[in-house]
C-alpha cells in the first residue's frame, strides 16, 4: 500500500529503524529489514545514556533554580559573606553537626547542601524522596536492595543512588559558595578546592545530646548514635573505599567535647576566610 511505513517486527531498533524503507516478507508474513539487527543491548546502552542526559539536565536546572538567591545577592552582601568556595562537613552522630552547619550557612552566606541533597536526588532520579532516604548514607546490601524492590512501585538500586549523588555533589561544587554536609562530598570533589571539617565528640556527649533534641530515652538516643555511625562508615567504606575517622582526610578537625556550638562556628569561620585570603594573595590565584 502506497505511504504504509514498514518496519521490522523484532529489530531492536523498532519503529526507530533508519532502514525501514528496505524491507523483505518471510513465510508468515513477517516484515523484516535486510539488514536487521537483534542487538537489544545496544538499544539498552543508548536508551541508558539518554536518562543519563536527560537526568543531568534535570540536576541542572533543579539545583541553578535552588541556588538562584545566591546569584541575586547584591554586591555588598557578596562582599561581607564568603563567595565561592565550598564547605564539606563530615559528623559524628550527635556532634551538632546540622546546627553547626546552618549557622555557618547564614552566617557566611553560603548555601546549606543537607537533607536538600536528598531533595535533588530524588528529582534527578524521578523517585519519591521516602526511597532516597532508605539509601542515603548507607550500605545497602544487594540482597536487602532486591527485597525492597518488590514493595516500591518504582526502586533505585544503590549503585544508581550513587551516581545521582555523585552528579549532584559535582554539579554543587561547581557552582560553589556551598555548605555540603555529609554524603562523601569531600572524597568525590577535589580535595584543593575543599576546606574540609570533621566534627567528633565522646560517645557520652552525643547520646546526651540526641537524648535533648530528640526527645529520646537513653536507651533509643544510644542505639541512634551507633546505627547512624555504623551506617555513615560503611556507607564510606563500600562507595569510597576510605576510612572517614582518619584525620588526614580533613583540613580542620573539632572535638565538641571542650567546644560549644559558638565556639566551633567561630573557629571554622576564622580558619575558612583565613585560608581564602591566602588563597586571594597567591600568585597562583
Amino acid at each position: 500500500m502506497a505511504g504504509e511505513t514498514k518496519y521490522c517486527a523484532i529489530c531492536a531498533w523498532r519503529e526507530n529503524c533508519q532502514k525501514r524503507y528496505s524491507v523483505r516478507t518471510d513465510i508468515m508474513g513477517n516484515v523484516y529489514c535486510n539488514e536487521f539487527t537483534r542487538d537489544l543491548t545496544l538499544k539498552r546502552k543508548e536508551e541508558v545514556e539518554e536518562q543519563n542526559r536527560e537526568a543531568a539536565s534535570r540536576i541542572e536546572r533543579y539545583i541553578e533554580s535552588q541556588l538562584q538567591r545566591m546569584k541575586n545577592l547584591s554586591e555588598q552582601e557578596l562582599k561581607e559573606g564568603a563567595s565561592g568556595g565550598v564547605i564539606t562537613i563530615s559528623r559524628e552522630a550527635g556532634a551538632c553537626g546540622t546546627e553547626i552547619a546552618q549557622r555557618l550557612s547564614r552566617e557566611l552566606n553560603m548555601e546549606l547542601m543537607n537533607n536538600q541533597i536528598i531533595d535533588y536526588v530524588a528529582e534527578s532520579a524521578q523517585i519519591s524522596k521516602r526511597v532516597i532516604e532508605s539509601l542515603d548514607e548507607k550500605e545497602v546490601s544487594r540482597r536487602d536492595a532486591w527485597i525492597a524492590s518488590f514493595f516500591e512501585h518504582k526502586h533505585l538500586w544503590p549503585d544508581q543512588y550513587l551516581d545521582h549523588l555523585i552528579k549532584i555533589i559535582a554539579t554543587i561544587g561547581r557552582y560553589g559558595n556551598a555548605i555540603i554536609v555529609g554524603r562523601g562530598a569531600h572524597y568525590i570533589l577535589p580535595p584543593e578546592k575543599l576546606f574540609r571539617i570533621r566534627l567528633v565528640a565522646p560517645l557520652e556527649d552525643r547520646i546526651a545530646h540526641i537524648m535533648k533534641v530528640q526527645n529520646a530515652t537513653r536507651k533509643e538516643a544510644e542505639k541512634y548514635v551507633l546505627k547512624t555511625d555504623n551506617d555513615r562508615q560503611a556507607f564510606i567504606r563500600k562507595y569510597f573505599h576510605m576510612d572517614m575517622t582518619d584525620p588526614g582526610h580533613y583540613d580542620l578537625l573539632i572535638n565538641m567535647r571542650i567546644i560549644t556550638v559558638d565556639g566551633a562556628v567561630e573557629a571554622i569561620k576564622a580558619a575558612f576566610l583565613k585560608r581564602k585570603g591566602l588563597e586571594a594573595a597567591s600568585p597562583a590565584a
